[in-house]
């Protein structure tokens, strides 16, 4: 019998079955499913291995004869030749699943090993939501081409240093599926660094201090960025600390190597506004770290809405790591704190390399209070409005 539209038509299911296939008499292993219920639709079916491999084309109802017997003629051509057109389309399904954003929670389980915590939400921000644009693509699909073209974006919408931070996090994620048997290739490779302005130089002032401290909500992310300012700490040894660290009896923050950018133990005495702050913070018992739940990005982007009402204008481009920089500063040059306090007091390696560093262990704890109590009287006679300056005023005013 020759499958037609007439023929097809015709076609019943037998009384004793649930299932049948009619094959067409021209074209070997093209046939017609009849399923219980009415379902019919067109099959191709081959042997190879000593296994039957059946392909669907679709229902009758939605595909015209000629179409289907034209592709399942190409279909048995692939399996003369030595194909196997089923087990290609099974593996093209799998690979269709295998996309970029699928792909993410098992490199990011992977990362979990090898990262300290600040650079994995770093890096699981940047391919999260900085990459979105790419998850639906199947990894095999992006090219050097794609690539650059979301880091070009990246540039335009967050700076050539956030796009470099993004290209460093892009190239980990490929070479693992380079190495997981997911890509052939990196498609990183090859694409350029966006131009940086080189090292920040912004300098925030005691005018400008005073003002993002008053512009600082009375939540988690305020208190994370007052320590900043009171301690001199990166903002992950911050944001990610945990009560265990911290001896309110002794007046000490202690963060472990693997918390720490130079991999050392570093020792924080808490001045007595520190200590308030800490101890102003709810505690758990189920929940190890002081501060959980900031939305980093949304709470930045209110804090200068509220710096531009209070100022009249927004405050020239600033981030927390400036913080950092307004800290270094002041101590050397206000306070005149020796640079090696101060090496100490920012978690650098400087103080301990070379040949005097195996024989100066050293933490100057009692120079590294004195620094820290002497910053934080300054800092809050600076914002209690002790010391107000015209500058200061100027700053403060509202809109």
């Amino acid at each position: 019998m020759k499958l037609t539209a007439s023929t097809i038509a015709r076609l019943t299911l037998p009384p004793d079955r649930d299932d049948k296939i009619y094959f067409d008499d021209d074209l070997k292993g093209f046939g017609v499913r009849l399923r219980r219920g009415g379902k019919r639709s067109f099959v191709v079916q081959y042997a190879i291995g000593g296994k039957t491999r059946k392909i669907p084309l679709g229902s009758v109802t939605e595909l015209d004869i000629g179409k289907a017997r034209s592709t399942a003629k190409t279909l048995l051509a692939q399996v003369r030749l030595g194909g196997d057109p089923a087990s290609e389309k099974a593996h093209a399904r799998v690979r269709a699943g295998e996309t970029f954003g699928a792909l993410l929670r098992p490199f990011m389980l992977r990362q979990q090993i090898k990262l300290k915590p600040r650079s994995l939400v770093e890096t699981q921000r940047h391919l999260d939501k900085l990459c979105r644009p790419l998850h639906s693509l199947p990894i095999a699909v992006p090219n050097r081409r794609t690539v650059a073209a979301r880091l070009a974006a990246i540039a335009q919408a967050n700076g050539p240093a956030a796009a470099n931070r993004v290209r460093g996090s892009l190239g980990a994620f490929f070479t693992w599926a380079v190495m997981e048997g997911f890509r052939d290739d990196n498609p990183v490779t090859g694409t350029g660094r966006a131009i940086e302005n080189g090292p920040r130089n912004r300098l925030l002032s005691d005018a400008e201090l005073t003002l993002i401290w008053r512009g600082l909500a009375d939540d988690r992310y305020g208190a994370i960025v007052k320590l900043l300012i009171l301690t001199g700490l990166r903002r992950g040894e911050i944001g990610e600390l945990r009560w265990s660290e911290i001896d309110v009896d002794a007046g000490l923050i202690t963060l472990a190597p693997e918390r720490t950018k130079n991999g050392r133990p570093h020792l924080v005495p808490m001045s007595a506004p520190v200590r308030a702050l800490i101890e102003a913070q709810p505690r758990r018992a189920d929940r190890e770290r002081v501060f959980t739940d900031v939305l980093w990005n949304d709470a930045k982007v209110a804090l200068d809405k509220r710096l531009a009402e209070r100022n009249g204008a927004p405050l020239v481009h600033w981030v927390l790591h400036d913080l950092r920089r307004a800290f270094s500063t002041a101590l050397h040059d206000k306070f005149g704190v020796p640079p090696h306090i101060v090496e100490v007091l920012l978690g650098h390696v400087g103080h301990q390399a070379g040949v005097s560093g195996v024989y100066n262990k050293s933490v100057y704890g009692a120079e590294c209070e004195r620094a820290l109590d002497r910053w934080a009287a300054h800092v809050m006679a600076l914002v209690t409005g002790e010391t107000a300056t015209a500058e200061v005023i100027r700053l403060q005013r509202t809109a």
